[in-house]
């Protein structure tokens, strides 16, 4: 069992930036890979980042690529998204989620975490 946290989200200007966590509970955190989804209101969840189990692989789609960056630390038990040069558009709900990589490129996860408001004002 994997619990997950998220935490960071908040209000903040277009063009700024902001850094959210994911603590994940349990000894086999290291062996899943992770990921980040959004979901704005009245659309579908949308994947945003993953990360290989080691870290040593990252995915990211076109929306986001170049602005967004996904890491993680497996002593702390924890995934990070760095998200600079913020959009209005990138308002959303972002829920950390643990599974396999492959998964979770098409919204397939194992766990998932209670989800961490953004708001992006023009």
């Amino acid at each position: 069992q994997v619990q997950l946290v998220e935490s960071g989200g908040g209000l903040v200007q277009a063009g700024g930036s902001l850094r959210l966590s994911c603590a994940a509970s349990g000894r086999t955190f290291s062996s899943y890979a992770m990921g980040w989804f959004r979901q704005a209101p009245g659309k579908e969840r949308e994947f945003v980042a993953a990360i290989s189990w080691s870290g040593g692989s990252t995915y990211y789609p076109d929306s986001v690529k170049g602005r967004f960056t996904i890491s993680r630390d497996n002593a702390k038990n924890t995934v990070y998204l760095q998200m600079n040069s913020l959009k209005p558009e990138d308002t959303a709900v972002y829920y950390c989620a643990a599974g396999n990589s492959p998964g979770l490129r098409v919204g397939v996860a194992d766990y998932w975490g209670q989800g961490t408001q953004v708001s992006v004002s023009s």
